[in-house]
């Protein structure tokens, strides 16, 4: 059994796609989908059912799929511990990132990194399903850290806290509490509200303090990307509670207000797998990414 042939089958277990998992290796389909059918004869199992919309684990392929795993990082950390005996660290490192995560200068951090260890491949996968798909990319294996913002840790994680932003309200220029500097949610809870969808921390954040007040809510318009809310809110559509930094300085569309109550905070932090065994080149990335926070966000101000 070749180990490129299992990390072909972990990439498309992955993704659920073909395409992608091609991209994400870098190589054609058609390779692809050659070592996925050499693999299935080689086990005699088919380990995908395919069709012309969806691509899905057979009971084979799930069944494989934990032992392919560990094979594959037991060869990387292999590879590793020997680079690491021959002088420089060589490998991979994936890292998880929110959409929007401007409060770590994370081009800085990686160009610091790969200055010291230009043989290490850095490989970024942004979230598509914010801070909860991070965490569970950890559980799985398929992140070896990631940036993420979660009100509390999950079980399985260990989190290092990087920041810590207030948030705030956001309201139109002509809403009727627009004259107030404090707004307190039970005023807000028949209005619509743009927030980041199902998973991401700061519409967690705003979830649970409403539901522990009694409140529902109505999001009228969901977006990942939370610096883009504020355009929704000018326009219009309803209002945000968001961190302070998604918040434009001096928009004449747009009124900033304190929420009342206990204070409403974002944070950030870095993380990894609690059991996993950290290889090498994770290890020395770590410590060098509080030296590339924008502290100034921390405060609640647009980082640069």
């Amino acid at each position: 059994m070749e180990l490129r042939h299992l990390e072909y089958f972990l990439a498309v277990a992955e993704e659920l796609n073909f395409t992608r998992a091609a991209g994400r290796l870098h190589v054609v389909q058609s390779g692809v989908s050659a070592s996925i059918r050499a693999l299935e004869r080689e086990l005699d199992a088919r380990l995908f059912d395919r069709t012309s919309k969806r691509v899905s684990l057979t009971e084979a392929g799930a069944a494989l799929l934990p032992q392919a795993r560990k094979a594959v990082e037991a060869a990387r950390a292999g590879r590793d511990a020997v680079a690491q005996v021959q002088g420089g660290l060589r490998g991979s490192v994936t890292i998880g990132t929110l959409s929007v995560l401007s409060l770590v200068d994370l081009p800085a951090l990686f160009a610091d990194y790969h200055t010291t260890h230009p043989g290490v491949r850095l490989q970024l996968q942004v979230a598509s399903r914010g801070s909860v798909g991070l965490a569970e990319g950890l559980a799985q294996g398929t992140l070896d850290i990631a940036f993420l913002s979660l009100p509390r840790p999950l079980p399985g994680l260990t989190v290092r806290r990087l920041t810590s932003t207030p948030m705030i309200g956001l309201l139109p220029a002509d809403h009727p509490l627009a004259d107030r500097t404090e707004v307190d949610l039970r005023d807000l809870a028949d209005a619509g509200f743009i927030d980041s969808p199902l998973g991401y921390g700061n519409r967690i954040i705003v979830d649970e303090r409403m539901a522990a007040m009694g409140l529902q809510r109505r999001v009228v318009i969901e977006v990942p990307d939370i610096v883009t809310a504020p355009a929704y809110v000018r326009g219009g559509l309803g209002v945000a509670v968001l961190p302070a930094f998604a918040a434009p300085v001096g928009d004449a569309g747009l009124r900033v207000v304190t929420i009342s109550g206990p204070p409403l905070t974002w944070e950030t932090g870095v993380a990894t797998a609690s059991e996993a065994k950290l290889t090498p080149a994770v290890r020395a990335l770590l410590p060098l990414v509080e030296k590339h926070i924008h502290t100034d966000a921390q405060r609640g101000s647009p980082p640069p």
